[in-house]
């Protein structure tokens, strides 16, 4: 079967017609590092390529069996502190997590795929300062994998890097670390032994593969220096060819928990400080939260206007998110035919689906925003202050419910092994597709979710399934139904918006004040 690019449909019936609407206004393109909010705990995301011991460091910071950080493929591991040691895996299509033991020889459970992630709770002081995150290997990582990790990492507010002393770095390492580089995020870079011990590359010479970027080791490779010291350097020199912004970031050689010792005390001394900036960057009482506030005697044609801007955010968000669903299925077709094959499809999917939901979240929220502060203008005469934003939000929120369109926004969509899409609501559901969970959120609508069931990998790692244009097939019809699917759940949010932010500002109107 021919397979084409995946047709960007708007399948709601609101692209004729409307050429008049309001702008929604500016909307996140795609998922990249922002800087941490007052409201996240602070974390530290350790990632690295394959065969730098990133485990056997994070095991030396924790004073763990490195077995006990041992995750399934694609997982992330989330370790946080705790009195008992606990362990859990949280797998898409499930509202609770699967609990199995926190000690060495504890066997993971039997799933039908691997968890978005593993928590491992340890009483160990560390985790007091910080939340320490394990990724999968950044050359597994590709193009989704890698706006995943960018969203956790300036959640989190601290990048450890991990390599070791006979790898390079490569082009996409040094895409991702140039884009961490831009953001208010911590850098941190730890060292390892090679295969060889700490010996230089080949010819004493380090590389940055894929660059053309070459650095000779300082003093040359005839003097008698430290080759802890060189190689280090070497590594460092390397990066800032290619990424100068990131001079001021740490360097340190870690082989044993002597050497562990300096990076633990960096990480616990940005944690101190970091701490204290995000906790005075959170006021207790926002400007306007508790103000009696006003409306305007004639607000005009607001309601229309609220009308028009939702139908409007709508159609924009449908219409962008249909475009990224047409470029992840280029890259699956790409990757079925040159790279993972059949057998390494639902783990692609699956990170495109997850790359998908930060970006549709993303943009509802942020257009959820707008459309609240722009109605809210109108009918009060002037711009809101943060807290009475916030007042109208809330309000909107508790009426959600009091629409039949609202009633179960928090859905996760689910691909199945027939390429459909089935529901599973519930917030439990939508907490388990996170890699790196975040702080309680303060917004009006719930996440967008969109995760692979466990049939799909069943049905693509079974000995024999190994037809790409079947896979090619399934792929285009699955995200066909998820585009479909998205379609629906973003007009219904949006829809149920405009319902419950029309009740609160209209009894505002009645009685000629904001009474959220």
């Amino acid at each position: 079967m021919k397979q084409g690019p995946l047709p960007s449909v708007d399948s709601s019936g609101d692209m004729a017609g409307h050429a008049d609407l309001p702008r929604c206004g500016p909307l996140p393109t795609r998922v990249g590092v922002t800087g941490p909010g007052p409201e996240e705990p602070l974390g530290v995301v350790a990632v690295g390529p394959a065969g730098a011991e990133r485990r056997g460091v994070l095991a030396t910071l924790l004073g763990l069996d490195p077995v006990m950080l041992t995750v399934p493929s694609g997982s992330w591991l989330v370790v946080r502190h705790a009195k008992a040691p606990t362990r859990a895996a949280y797998v898409p299509g499930y509202r609770q997590p699967h609990s199995y033991g926190a000690d060495r020889d504890a066997a993971g459970p039997a799933l039908a795929r691997p968890p978005r992630r593993v928590e491992l709770s340890v009483p160990e002081p560390l985790l007091r300062h910080f939340t320490l995150v394990d990724t999968p290997d950044t050359g597994t990582l590709g193009v989704a994998g890698g706006r995943v990790l960018l969203d956790a990492v300036g959640r989190a507010g601290a990048l450890l890097f991990v390599i070791a002393a006979d790898q390079a770095f490569t082009a996409a390492e040094l895409n991702l670390l140039a884009e961490v580089a831009a953001a208010p995020v911590n850098v941190v870079f730890a060292v390892t032994p090679g295969a060889a011990g700490w010996a230089p590359l080949a010819d004493g010479v380090a590389t940055t593969e894929g660059t053309g970027a070459s650095v000779p080791p300082p003093g040359g490779v005839r003097e008698e220096v430290d080759p802890v010291a060189v190689t280090v350097e070497a590594h460092r020199a390397a990066l800032l060819a290619a990424v100068p912004s990131l001079a001021g970031a740490r360097w340190f050689p870690v082989d044993d928990a002597e050497s562990a010792a300096d990076l633990r005390r960096a990480l616990v001394g940005w944690a101190a400080q970091e701490g204290l900036q995000r906790a005075s960057a959170d006021p207790p009482v926002l400007p306007g939260q508790h103000d009696r506030v006003t409306v305007v005697a004639d607000p005009g044609d607001w309601s229309e206007q609220l009308d028009r801007q939702t139908r409007s955010c709508s159609q924009r968000i449908r219409q962008h998110l249909a475009l990224e669903l047409a470029n992840a299925h280029l890259r699956v077709v790409q990757e079925i035919v040159f790279g993972v094959g059949c057998a390494g499809l639902p783990e692609l999917l699956d990170r495109e689906m997850a790359a998908l939901s930060l970006l549709a979240t993303a943009q509802c929220d942020q257009a959820v925003r707008g459309i609240l502060a722009n109605a809210a203008a109108r009918v009060l005469g002037a711009p809101p202050a943060e807290g009475v934003l916030r007042r109208i939000a809330t309000a909107v929120q508790y009426g959600l419910t009091d629409h039949r369109p609202g009633r179960d926004l928090d859905r996760v969509l689910l691909i199945t092994s027939t390429a459909g899409v089935a529901g599973l609501t519930g917030p439990e559901a939508i907490d388990a597709l996170d890699g790196y969970p975040r702080a309680s959120r303060d917004e009006v609508l719930p996440p967008v979710a969109v995760a692979l069931s466990g049939g799909c990998w069943q049905q693509w790692r079974t000995p024999g399934n190994d037809d790409q244009n079947a896979a090619r097939a399934w792929s285009q019809r699955a995200l066909r139904e998820v585009e479909l699917g998205l379609s629906r759940e973003v007009s219904r949010r949006f829809e149920v918006i405009r319902l419950s932010l029309g009740a609160v500002l209209s009894d505002a109107v009645d009685h000629g004040i904001l009474l959220a």
